[in-house]
């Protein structure tokens, strides 16, 4: 806005003559003068008068307003205490933080009108929070579990490494986070809160910290992700003599004793849990990682077919 002025008559305007060159409403124009940072004098009637320099300030308060800043900082800005450029620089990061709070809002709102049933209000509530939570609280939910899981457990022992997987969650949900990445975290966020899983998770991190021979029991993995996968994809019953035949190819030809059975299936149902796998799937999914078909199934099909080849006469 122009200042509206000519040389041969300055500017003196009452508060409804500026309001309405302005566009803006007398009582703001009104608060902005009585928190002084828009001067104005007093004619002999008492009526609020301004002139050039109040009209300039007025429109650089209402740039300053517009643009988000708060009263503090206008009034910082106007007696030079602050200039333009830190205010604006401050504003900067608050409007970042507010566009990433905002991106993550219409994700849940994505995520809630794809929803197939009416979500209750915990789950709503549940999901905005979560989504809302700044990276530091999101990682501090997250340490906390995996310290749980893995207290007292050196960093040396086997398998204590994977606690530092489980704590790699990504720096900040993406700037333009996906419905998918809003529900993994609120997915994974409630997962890590629940004491059975939490305990799951440590019984297994003891296990493989304190007894190394389940690991022995163990044939190779990829063999049976291979063998008992398409097996359970197939429909093979795990009680029959075509699951015997599988068992074989997990075992290259050396199918154990019936005590290595049952040795070999209490070690699989002790570290094959589908809640955990579905952890690190979670954790892709907000870590970009390529995805991975689910392999306990798998595992679950082979200790099933153990223990049933070990039952029969």
């Amino acid at each position: 806005m122009t200042a509206p002025h000519t040389s041969d008559h300055p500017v003196s305007l009452t508060i409804g003559q500026l309001a309405q060159r302005t566009g803006l409403p007398v009582r703001t124009i009104r608060f902005w003068s009585d928190e002084g940072l828009v001067p104005s004098d007093r004619n002999a009637s008492g009526h609020r008068m301004y002139d050039a320099v109040a009209v300039a300030r007025l429109d650089l308060v209402r740039t300053l307003r517009e643009l988000g800043l708060g009263l503090g900082d206008v009034r910082a800005v106007l007696t030079r205490r602050r200039g333009v450029g830190e205010v604006a620089q401050a504003h900067v990061r608050a409007l970042e933080s507010r566009i990433r709070e905002l991106k993550a809002q219409r994700a849940v709102c994505v995520l809630l009108a794809r929803t197939g049933t009416e979500p209750d209000e915990r789950s709503v509530t549940l999901m905005n929070d979560l989504a809302r939570l700044s990276a530091a609280e999101r990682q501090h939910l997250i340490d906390e579990f995996v310290d749980r899981a893995f207290a007292g457990i050196p960093d040396d022992a086997p398998g204590a490494g994977i606690a530092t997987g489980m704590r790699s969650l990504p720096a900040e949900l993406p700037d333009d986070p996906t419905p998918e990445q809003v529900g993994a975290w609120v997915e994974l966020a409630e997962l890590v809160r629940d004491p059975d899983f939490a305990a799951r998770c440590r019984e297994m991190a003891v296990a493989g910290a304190t007894a190394p021979e389940h690991r022995e029991r163990l044939t190779d993995p990829a063999a049976v992700i291979e063998h008992a996968g398409a097996a359970r994809a197939a429909g093979v019953a795990p009680g029959s003599a075509q699951a015997e035949q599988v068992l074989g190819r997990i075992f290259d030809g050396a199918v154990p004793d019936a005590a290595g059975r049952a040795a070999a299936a209490d070690s699989v149902d002790l570290f094959a849990d589908r809640r955990v796998e579905r952890y690190w799937a979670l954790l892709g999914v907000l870590n970009g990682w390529p995805a991975r078909e689910p392999s306990v199934p798998a595992f679950e099909w082979f200790a099933a077919a153990l223990r049933a080849q070990d039952s029969q006469p």
